[in-house]
């Protein structure tokens, strides 16, 4: 799950929200930062259900530690990780035809929010932006975010704290709204399984029909932006994630450091090999952890059992073509409006509009 950290990052967080809004201050911006942030479960009850589990496995977020998410900056520039790379080439060529698209008056939404190149891209791109909504569960790295691009750009910025994966309110903001966008780029959907994913979307139509309905005056649904990785030859699509110099590894074995440091689990990395390998049934690549031998492992007084050639699932990133992506949305209540990629079709951006909106 790692096309976009921000989210990850944002799902590692434990901080406990209410609702409402608040002002808050930064040393750039004062913001009012609407909060409806779920509370979180306790780390060691996530890790035991997945390492008991039939088939073992382990939260993706558990990647994104200060280490985790200084490796991923790594991975990024890495020759063979063409994701990155490839879709903010394509934000650079098309952001003015993204935000044309977009139109005038438009609130931008962003799930899993950052401060990427690729939003500074599109807000720069948008002549009369409403108004940008960072949505983030990490209370303290959305802040952070959404100060850094009110002192960017010059537009109303608006926190909200919470779960994007769940129902939550949207703010008003001080401009008239002719309509709204949610930008999810990074590739961030092909984190989510198919069924995930299409439940997403699904949550993201409803959202803008919600919109539409409460809002006067007739304003369009608006529509969803999104990135996703297209399929391609899979020997380059496992090297993306099977790298020479060894670093996507070295960010699944940062896992269990960080387990062994934060738990006291006694998982000693030497005894397990990584392998990112394509897997057809579920269209995606995924990594795992394999044990070398079989061994019991103590983690904070419960008992883990791995057997030798045993995985851990530490991660999958689904690929789609466009065909599959469209058949995936329009199942969700959205229709395919416009599209967007490379010249050798590696990556996609597609707008979305809710059907019979």
């Amino acid at each position: 799950m790692r096309e976009n950290p921000t989210r990850e990052r944002a799902a590692a967080s434990t901080d406990n929200g209410g609702g409402g809004a608040v002002p808050t201050t930064s040393s750039t911006a004062t913001l009012e930062l609407l909060e409806c942030a779920p509370r979180q479960r306790p780390l060691l009850d996530e890790v035991l259900d997945g390492l008991r589990g039939t088939q073992k496995s382990l939260p993706a977020k558990l990647h994104y530690d200060q280490r985790g998410s200084m490796l991923f900056e790594q991975i990024c520039s890495l020759d063979e990780y063409y994701i990155t790379r490839t879709e903010l080439g394509i934000m650079q060529r098309t952001a003015a035809s993204v935000a044309e698209a977009l139109g005038d008056g438009c609130m931008l939404i962003e799930p899993g929010s950052g401060a990427s190149l690729k939003t500074d891209l599109l807000l720069e791109a948008m002549a009369t932006p409403a108004a940008y909504v960072p949505v983030d569960i990490s209370r303290d790295f959305l802040l952070e975010a959404a100060a850094a691009i009110a002192a960017r750009h010059e537009v109303e910025v608006l926190p909200v704290w919470a779960d994007f994966t769940r129902r939550h309110p949207l703010p008003t903001p001080a401009a008239s709204i002719n309509s709204r966008a949610i930008y999810f780029p990074g590739s961030t959907v092909g984190n989510f399984s198919r069924p995930e994913a299409g439940r997403l979307l699904e949550l993201f139509a409803e959202l803008l029909r919600e919109s539409q309905a409460e809002q006067a005056g007739g304003v369009p649904a608006g529509s969803v932006v999104v990135g996703f990785d297209c399929k391609k030859e899979i020997p380059r699509m496992e090297a993306a994630y099977n790298d020479a110099e060894g670093v996507t590894a070295e960010f699944n074995y940062n896992v269990l450091d960080r387990l062994s440091r934060e738990l006291g689990a006694d998982l000693d990395r030497d005894r397990f090999e990584f392998r990112a390998d394509w897997d057809e049934e579920v269209g995606a690549i995924v990594s795992r952890l394999w044990a070398k031998e079989s061994h019991a492992v103590d983690i904070a007084g419960s008992t883990v059992q791995f057997e030798a050639g045993e995985p851990i699932r530490m991660e999958e990133s689904h690929k789609y073509t466009p065909a599959e992506f469209e058949q995936l949305a329009g199942a969700a209540g959205l229709g395919l409006e416009k599209f967007w990629s490379d010249d050798s079709r590696d990556f996609a951006v597609v707008q979305l509009r809710p059907l019979g909106c």
